[in-house]
């Protein structure tokens, strides 16, 4: 797995210096799903502390705390409480209003997709309804898109939107099953890249129910 690029969480920190020795890349991820799937209480600080240090690196990044059902007053919260400046990511959950996205798209190098709420499973009707609003509203405002991270977002490799970057525990999970290997899983993912532009898709109302 050398020379490749990793996220680590801080609810599960432990390979944080191999992958700071071997990666060409890596992402210090929050942690925050982890800890709202476990009930888990976050303790920012400690987050704050922890990638301290391995910000240092100019290709590791982090992604700024968020909560994950909250709403977006909370979100911008926790944004003004983040002391590591462009080296963090904000998180627009697809429940906030898209206003928020494109503020955030102005303001940070990165921004960072999470799935959630009636939005919560990727490739669903609902879901690429959303998404598609999302990406004709980047579209509109930036003449090249802005780099966008799909949060557990790695089944997106290969589709038409146009993500710079998606993640997810597919090799850390599954790397044990028959006929898989680590390095065999991420040659497959790398191979496989997401759309560099944008075409304006006509957009959908919601169901009335």
């Amino acid at each position: 797995m050398a020379g490749r690029h990793f996220c680590v969480s801080h609810a599960a920190p432990s390979d944080v210096s191999r992958v700071h020795m071997i990666g060409q890349s890596v992402m210090l991820d929050n942690g925050a799903f982890s800890k709202w799937k476990s009930g888990k209480e976050t303790n920012w600080n400690a987050y704050y502390e922890w990638t301290d240090c391995w910000l240092d690196y100019p290709t590791t990044w982090a992604i700024i705390p968020d909560v994950v059902e909250g709403d977006a007053e909370i979100q911008d919260e926790l944004l003004k409480q983040w002391p590591h400046g462009q080296k963090g990511s904000p998180v627009w959950h697809m429940h906030e209003p898209i206003k928020r996205l494109i503020r955030l798209t102005n303001d940070f190098e990165k921004v960072c997709i999470g799935s959630s709420a009636q939005y919560a499973v990727v490739l669903s009707e609902n879901w690429c309804r959303r998404i598609d609003e999302a990406w004709n509203e980047i579209s509109k405002k930036h003449k090249r898109l802005p780099w966008i991270h799909m949060l557990r977002g790695m089944a997106l490799s290969g589709k038409q939107y146009p993500f710079a970057s998606v993640d997810s525990t597919d090799i850390a999970r599954n790397h044990h099953l028959k006929h898989n290997s680590p390095r065999m899983m991420a040659d497959r993912w790398d191979a496989s890249q997401c759309s560099s532009k944008w075409n304006l898709k006509p957009e959908q109302m919601e169901l009335i129910k």
